[in-house]
């Protein structure tokens, strides 16, 4: 029995999502608040979810390999400090026209390493909300790599460069 007709080259029925992959410091200057427009050529729809996994870190092995370990956001990071507990929490909010990430929490900003809010890595990944009711969204590696979804690319920006 025949399938439906799915994207060219793929059998049955798939998912068309797509990725971003942005990198940018967070700073004072910009209010601890990283801001990408998607291209105007890109179409998203009101169906659509949009997800964001932070880079959080890389495994290396002796063999030369390497894995990189992606988080879905929001993330929260605890400090026990002597004045107590504090929390820094990274978390997005989009709309069909950008996403903004942004560091909330009752932890000083201007006191955080330069591994909190340099080079920062965060992978956007739109997806239509089909897919996405079916998939372990938590796992970035099964969405991306789940036979049903095709992504038609991978952009990577470097906000900074792109404020140039």
């Amino acid at each position: 029995m025949d399938g439906r007709d799915g994207a060219n080259g793929i059998d049955g029925e798939s998912f068309l999502g797509t990725v971003f992959e942005i990198k940018d410091d967070f700073t004072p200057a910009n209010e601890y608040n990283l801001r990408y427009e998607f291209p105007r050529s890109f179409k998203i729809y009101d169906t659509d979810i949009v997800l964001v996994y932070m880079l959080w870190e890389t495994i290396h092995y002796n063999d030369n390999t390497y894995d990189d370990v992606w988080r879905l956001m929001p993330q929260t990071r605890i400090f026990n400090t002597q004045e107590g507990t504090l929390l820094l929490q990274y978390n997005f909010d989009y709309t069909l026209y950008d996403v903004q990430i942004f560091l909330e929490g009752d932890v000083d900003f201007r006191t955080l390493s330069s591994g909190d809010l340099e080079n920062q890595i965060f992978r956007i990944v739109v997806l239509p909300a089909d897919f996405a009711a079916q998939a372990n969204i938590n796992n970035y590696n099964s969405v991306i790599n789940s036979p049903d979804l095709y992504i038609n690319s991978t952009d990577k920006i470097n906000l900074k460069e792109l404020a140039q």
